[in-house]
C-alpha cells in the first residue's frame, strides 16, 4: 500500500489518493511513516505555488492535521513571492486548518473541495476564513 504513495508529482499524488478510503490512505502514511509523507507533500506544494497568484501577498498559514500518532502541526509561509514550510505551529497564522490525515490528503489533491470539507465538517478553521478560499488558488493543484 505504501508505495501507491511513494509518487513523484502532485498528479501521481491525485491519482494515487482517489477513491481510496481513510483505513487505506491511512495505512499507506503509517507505512511510509508519517513524517516522511507529510514532508515530501508540504515539498510538493512549495513547488507547486504560484507566486503571480499571491500576486506580492504575504501570511502565513498553519495546518493541524490528525494521524494516528496524534497531531501534526506544519507552517506555510508565503512572502516575497516564495512559499516555504516548516514543522511545528506558527506564532500567529492569519488561517489555521484542522483535518484529518485523508481529508488532508484529499483537499491538497484536489479530490475534495475545500469547501465541501468545510461544511461536511471534516475541515475546522479559525482566523481569516475569506482568506481561506483565496489561498488555495495560490498553488497549481492536480485536475481531479
Amino acid at each position: 500500500m505504501a508505495e501507491q504513495l511513494d509518487v513523484s508529482t502532485p498528479a501521481e499524488l491525485a491519482a494515487a489518493v482517489k477513491d481510496k478510503s481513510d483505513d487505506d490512505l491511512n495505512q499507506a502514511l503509517n507505512e511510509l511513516g508519517i513524517d516522511t509523507a507529510l514532508d515530501k507533500v508540504f515539498d510538493g506544494m512549495t513547488d507547486a505555488f504560484l507566486a503571480e497568484k499571491a500576486d506580492g501577498q504575504s501570511a502565513v498559514v498553519q495546518y493541524d492535521i490528525q494521524t494516528a500518532d496524534g497531531q501534526k502541526t506544519y507552517t506555510v509561509s508565503v512572502s516575497d513571492g516564495k512559499c516555504s514550510f516548516s514543522r511545528g505551529p506558527a506564532d500567529s497564522p492569519r488561517v489555521t486548518l484542522r483535518l484529518a490525515a485523508p481529508d488532508f490528503l484529499r483537499v491538497v489533491t484536489n479530490n475534495m473541495a475545500g469547501t465541501q470539507a468545510f461544511f461536511t465538517g471534516k475541515l475546522k478553521l479559525t482566523g481569516d476564513m475569506m482568506f481561506a478560499q483565496v489561498q488555495q488558488n495560490w498553488f497549481d493543484m492536480p485536475k481531479a
